[in-house]
């Protein structure tokens, strides 16, 4: 019986999850299976691989043959290296110390580089809030300021021309002032002069009648 290791899809329109599964190649896609040998969940970010190696390999061994995408998915958890190492130890090449020796080193730096990657995305996730949190600042400062604006004494313009010409009216009222202070200190010196004159005639007057 031919067997293939494939995606068995489930969840919500839209929203899809998928088994891992082994089952016979002539089965329906989402019909029986053999075996339920993980999960892939592609709505995170990283996507959510759970896959039971050793059951995986032990397929693989059998001669059960995976998808395009179940192969993606299986070398991603590393599930093919496994495979290969095993390969090794049958022939000879390999110890089964060296063989879990390697592939505890390349889970190593798995998970190393997938921690990596999930604190890119934090820090990308931290800077995009810290930009939007910046950003409604900003639009919040803008609307206080123009409703302190709002709220201010409307103050009246004056156009250039009326100014110019209120300025001159004070300086023609200022002119006329001193002009009229000037004809009122005229006649009141005129008048001085005059009873100067008289005072200085009537002592004369005075000394001839004596």
């Amino acid at each position: 019986m031919p067997v293939k290791i494939r995606l068995q899809r489930h969840g919500k329109k839209g929203k899809p999850f998928y088994w891992i599964v082994a089952a016979d190649a002539r089965a329906k896609r989402d019909g029986k299976f053999l075996e339920k040998l993980g999960i892939y969940n592609p709505n995170t970010n990283p996507a959510t691989i759970e896959v039971n190696v050793d059951n995986s390999v032990q397929w693989l061994q059998n001669g059960a043959q995976p998808t395009d995408t179940a192969r993606a998915i299986l070398s991603y958890k590393g599930v093919l290296l496994k495979h290969h190492l095993l390969g090794g130890l049958r022939k000879g090449a390999l110890t089964e110390e060296q063989v879990e020796e390697k592939f505890n080193a390349w889970i190593e730096e798995k998970e190393k580089a997938v921690a990596a990657k999930i604190g890119g995305l934090d820090k990308a996730k931290a800077e995009a809030r810290a930009a939007a949190l910046k950003a409604e600042k900003e639009v919040n400062e803008k609307r206080a300021i123009a409703a302190a604006e709002a709220e201010l004494p409307e103050t009246p313009e004056v156009a250039e021309g009326e100014t110019a010409e209120a300025e001159g009216e004070v300086a023609e009222a200022a002119t006329e002032e001193v002009a009229q202070a000037a004809t009122e200190e005229a006649p009141a010196a005129e008048e001085s002069a005059e009873e100067a004159k008289d005072e200085e005639a009537a002592p004369a007057a005075s000394s001839e009648e004596e």
